[in-house]
């Protein structure tokens, strides 16, 4: 049905002014006065409608609303998913990264002492100064030039410059750096305080932003080895490197027993502290052995005195003495000058950081004639009495040649031809050997083999020189006549001295020793095995040989009246050999040396000294390296309390009536 609308309300208007009615009689009546013009009224407009105002329908907004929260919480809740469950292993993996530091437990070093116990080489606790870079950025130190600040306040104390220092503290993506190694504890405890007071002015109550500008910066103990007595028996020592590692000498060939073991540890860390609660895992170091070696101190001490003095004296190149037990092939010293400190690498000079008694290679000289006498007699082809007539010149193969003092025909024995120290009359003996000279080269060479030319000596050292000795087919035609008195090869002092030690062990050859035993963790002593042992020469052939050699120093004619000791017989030999330059690769200069044993009797100690290229005064070797062997000798025999001879020496005849 059709709806019905409302009544429509008629809203009254103004009221409308009367219009006069005409009179009943139907003459127009009278009209009235007129009266005065009233103002005229604006008509009443009609009143306005009142408006109704409409609010707007929520629920499309309150959608809307709930439809964007709906996707924030989405998201959150697909991204917990995936830390939590999807990606999990790698953000933990992250987060442990970050949390834990593993650092290695250094192994302490083990010591290396003299044959008495007296300690060489030794460690004492350092710290390695390390930082952590992320706390240095400016995220998280609130400050642009935190690198720099820090890096000016630790390189005064670290040595270092501050621009190095710096940039470790920028390395960028790390969270551990190593600002320096081995610091002293005074050092550490110096960085420590600095940090307490950087740590009171981060304090908000001190107007700081709370936090520690050194905050970063961490120690971890470690050793530092240190050597006692400076640069006595540094050639021996060696040293070790930044790493801790040795890098020369025993703390070389002794590197993995002396090391020992590192360990590693694992601990969480906030902001740069070791937390406490967290516990710590890890595997400990394992020390390394003590190295005791057959060196003796004070021994060494008196040869390095001595050597040092005379090079220094003679402005010689270099120089070294050998010391060592005849009856064990101990080496009781080896010094070399000039030296090093193993303490101050730094001002170490490059060329005198190794061993020179071990590493150079030279031509011996006359002191190698003694090898030479040990064949003659021992393949019987002369007798120490046996008559040599030694001219002015001797002309073999190519070259003419001479002794080192001119004279008129000498009339000695073999025994004088080692006393006078005789070019040409060694020359004329070794060709006794065979029946030709090829004959009489391969004998002589094969007891240089035997004495140990040409060979290491068994001590194992780093860089040692195994000699020069060509096969005696090779042999140049001078070589045929120079190698007899020790010019065309060439040795280490170290084989020097071993070639008198033989045969004043009666011609054992007995390998050098450097080591006498490790001491391991546990305390226990482990004895070096024993070295290795060849016969030479016979024992007879042996005590002539001693017997002809106190003829250098005890006989008014010998080259070596200079070695004499007060109460001992002394067998010696010197030696005075053109030098060969190994920068000019030619001849140049002299090496000059001596060698010998006491008591010749009943020998213990053998001295062995060499002086290379001296150019101030003499550089005969009886001149130069006799007083030497005299005065190092006299103190190991004292120190050794070795007793003064009882006997009289033999006293060979040195000239024959022609």
């Amino acid at each position: 049905m059709p709806s019905k609308e409302p009544p429509r309300r008629r809203v009254p208007g103004p009221a409308r002014p009367a219009r006069p009615r005409p009179a009943a009689s139907g003459r127009p009546s009278a009209r009235p006065a007129p009266r005065p013009a009233q103002p005229r009224r604006p008509a009443a407009r009609p009143a306005a409608r009142a408006r109704t105002i409409r609010l707007g329908r929520p629920k499309p907004r309150l959608r809307l609303v709930s439809l964007g929260l709906t996707l924030v919480m989405l998201v959150f809740v697909v991204r917990l998913l995936q830390v939590q469950a999807v990606d999990a292993a790698a953000y933990a993996a992250k987060a442990e990264k970050h949390r834990y530091q593993e650092y290695t437990l250094s192994a302490d070093r083990g010591e290396i002492t003299d044959r008495n116990g007296v300690a060489l080489a030794a460690s004492v606790d350092a710290y390695d100064v390390t930082a952590d870079p992320k706390l240095f950025t400016p995220e998280e130190s609130r400050l642009k030039d935190a690198p720099e600040q820090a890096a000016a306040l630790l390189a005064p104390l670290l040595g270092k410059e501050p621009a190095e220092l710096a940039r470790k503290l920028r390395t960028p993506k790390s969270r551990y750096t190593v600002l320096a190694r081995k610091q002293t504890p005074q050092v550490w405890n110096q960085i420590k305080d600095l940090k307490k007071v950087y740590e009171q002015k981060a304090k908000p109550a001190n107007g700081g932003n709370g936090i520690n500008l050194l905050g970063g910066v961490l120690g971890e103990p470690s050793t530092k080895r240190v050597y006692p007595n400076g640069e006595l028996a540094a050639g021996i020592l060696g040293y070790v490197n930044a790493e801790g590692r040795g890098a020369g000498g025993v703390e070389s060939m002794l590197d993995k027993e002396l090391a020992g073991q590192d360990g590693k540890i694992r601990f969480a860390q906030s902001g740069g502290r070791r937390v406490p609660t967290a516990g710590s895992q890890g595997t400990p170091a394992v020390p390394g052995s003590d190295i005791e070696l057959t060196i003796d101190r004070d021994i060494q001490w008196a040869a390095q005195q001595a050597i040092t003095e005379q090079v220094r004296r003679s402005r010689a190149d270099r120089g070294y003495v050998v010391v060592q037990d005849t009856r064990t092939g101990e080496v009781l010293a080896m010094a070399n000058a000039p030296g090093f400190d193993p303490n101050d690498l730094s001002q170490a000079n490059a060329t005198a950081m190794g061993n020179a008694a071990l590493q150079d290679a030279y031509e011996p000289g006359s002191t190698a004639k003694v090898m030479s006498m040990a064949a003659v007699l021992e393949e019987g082809a002369a007798t120490p009495d046996t008559r040599v007539t030694v001219p002015n010149r001797l002309h073999r193969g190519d070259r003419l040649f001479a002794d080192d003092v001119d004279h008129k025909t000498w009339y000695l024995t073999l025994n004088g031809v080692l006393a006078k120290s005789s070019n040409i009359g060694t020359i004329l003996a070794t060709g006794q050997l065979g029946k030709t000279q090829p004959e009489a080269n391969k004998v002589l060479y094969d007891y240089l083999r035997r004495f140990g030319v040409g060979s290491p000596t068994g001590l194992g050292y780093p860089g040692e020189t195994p000699g020069i000795l060509a096969k005696p087919q090779d042999w140049s035609t001078s070589q045929q006549y120079t190698i007899p008195f020790g010019q065309g090869l060439s040795v280490s002092a170290m084989q020097a001295a071993s070639v008198y030690s033989t045969i004043a062990n009666g011609g054992v050859r007995i390998e050098p020793t450097l080591v006498r035993g490790t001491k391991g963790p546990d305390g226990r002593f482990t004895p070096a095995p024993a070295p290795k042992e060849s016969r030479v020469i016979s024992e007879k052939t042996a005590r002539t040989l001693a017997q002809m050699l106190e003829s250098v120093v005890d006989d008014e004619e010998g080259t070596g009246t200079r070695a004499a000791i007060p109460g001992y017989r002394v067998a010696g030999k010197t030696g005075t050999a053109n030098r060969v330059d190994p920068e000019l690769g030619r001849y140049k200069g002299y090496t000059a040396s001596f060698a010998g044993f006491a008591p010749a009797d009943q020998p213990r100690i053998t001295v062995y000294c060499a002086i290379q290229n001296p150019t101030k005064g003499s550089y005969f070797g009886g001149q130069i390296c006799g007083p030497i062997y005299k005065k190092v000798m006299e103190f190991a025999l004292k120190t050794l309390h070795v007793p003064p001879t009882g006997s009289e020496p033999a006293r060979l005849p040195v000239f024959f009536a022609p």
